[in-house]
């Protein structure tokens, strides 16, 4: 990460969170298309639904796991050996914690937030009932993101994919037994992912216990010393805004579930059919945006911010070219792919109209990604999480206040996403801009 050329390590590094992003989302794919299939466009409402309100509930430890990121490759960036230690055990403490408040979060919350997001009646109890199951498995979710967050601060990405590969094979495996072969319905998916996230997390906590250099976990310095406040703090430092901001992202993007809801089960389901496909594009982007992070990160704490820069530059060009090319090829493609989850007609036109109106422009969102990765590795996290949050949630809340007079158009509801991305991307490149000149002012 430290020395010569930087397109190809990059590259390198960057190939698996790609196919670690796509068979991640192959697998909640999974669980949405065997429910469809399977159980009816119902139950395929009821467990899309909550793809939003999963990610409200979880995105503050994603976000807590790139401070896990930063903090440490810092460490290594400036050869900090003990540093790089206690990171590490602050942040295993931190999972296991986190961990257990989230599952328990989610089990009191789940009612009552699918009732106000006006969750179609019909679908409810189904929706519920998947998200109670589905919270069982978060604590070792968080488990495996800290992990991976650990692994590719020393520029490891393979182990992380090889551990989601086993996991995902028993993910779809359990899916297809669960539902197809013994009758399960939403309770059957839920299941599945719960026992692939235990196994996911017990794959990367082994890897990292046998791991020999600075980053082994040490079993008795977790659960045999208090954490380490400063530790704490700075991961808290990078890890916090980038939470909020994903949270917040996420609490956007629940109130235009609300709207979506509005549209009944139909347009639920087909919401949440085309939603698998702008997340497959934008793992491909975060791939990018978390390459940019861990090489900033090493390369600031080693002075050099030269290379900064062109990680900046090498890091956007790579995501705009590969997130366009692919949301061109699934909106061109667009009745075949939505195919695989539903040939209900209905549902059909509601998912095409969203791949039109919000996929196709998904590269748009490029910019404020890689721009706000670098600004955190580049240790200022609070400013893109409060541009992200400006951009994404006010302006959508404001949108979804005013949608009732607006005609009740399904896409033009839709149209929020691509204008509150252009209007971000403005913002973070005035931000980034005055960040780099500073830093090097500073250096002078």
């Amino acid at each position: 990460m430290l020395r010569g050329p930087l397109a190809r390590p990059m590259l390198l590094f960057s190939l698996p969170l790609i196919a670690s992003g796509i068979l991640q989302q192959s697998f909640n794919s999974v669980d949405v298309a065997v429910v469809g299939r399977f159980a009816g466009s119902q139950a395929l409402a009821a467990v899309g639904s909550n793809g939003p309100v999963i990610s409200l509930l979880v995105n503050m430890f994603i976000g807590l796991a790139v401070g896990v990121n930063v903090v440490i490759a810092n460490y290594i960036g400036r050869n900090n050996s003990r540093g790089v230690g206690a990171a590490v055990t602050a942040s295993a403490q931190l999972a296991l914690i986190g961990g257990i408040a989230l599952f328990a979060l989610a089990m009191m919350a789940s009612r009552p937030i699918l009732e106000v997001l006006n969750t179609p009646a019909d679908v409810l109890d189904q929706a519920v009932l998947y998200l109670r199951i589905y919270s069982a498995g978060m604590p070792f979710m968080v488990i495996y993101n800290f992990g991976a967050a650990i692994l590719r601060s020393i520029g490891d990405t393979q182990r992380p994919f090889y551990s989601l590969v086993a996991a995902g094979i028993v993910n779809v495996g359990l899916n297809f037994l669960f539902v197809a072969g013994m009758g399960m319905d939403v309770d059957g998916v839920a299941w599945a992912t719960v026992i692939s996230n235990i196994v996911n997390a017990a794959i990367i906590t082994g890897i990292l216990i046998r791991e020999q250099g600075d980053i082994h976990l040490d079993l008795r310095a977790v659960f045999g010393s208090r954490p380490d406040g400063s530790q704490l703090r700075k991961i808290a430092g990078i890890g916090v805004p980038a939470g909020l901001q994903g949270t917040v992202f996420a609490f956007s993007n629940v109130f235009i579930l609300s709207a979506i809801n509005t549209f009944g089960s139909a347009g639920a389901a087909g919401s949440a059919t085309a939603i698998n496909f702008e997340v497959y594009c934008y793992f491909v982007l975060n791939a990018f945006g978390q390459t940019a992070v861990a090489f900033t990160s090493q390369n600031y704490g080693a002075g050099r911010l030269d290379r900064c820069r062109r990680i900046f530059r090498i890091s956007l060009l790579m995501a705009i070219v590969s997130t366009v090319a692919l949301n061109v090829l699934l909106v061109w493609g667009r009745y075949g792919a939505i195919a695989i989850f539903t040939d209900d007609a209905e549902v059909v036109r509601f998912a095409a109209e969203r791949m039109l109106s919000v996929l196709l422009f998904q590269g748009i969102a490029c910019y404020y990604e890689i721009a706000g990765a670098s600004m955190r590795g580049l240790g200022f996290s609070m400013t893109p999480a409060l541009i992200t949050i400006f951009g994404t949630c006010v302006l959508r809340l404001v949108w979804v206040w005013c949608f009732p007079s607006s005609g009740g158009s399904f896409i033009r509801l839709m149209m929020i996403y691509p204008l509150s991305w252009a209007l971000t991307d403005v913002a973070m490149a005035v931000a980034y801009t005055r960040i780099i000149r500073k830093l090097s002012l500073d250096r002078q």
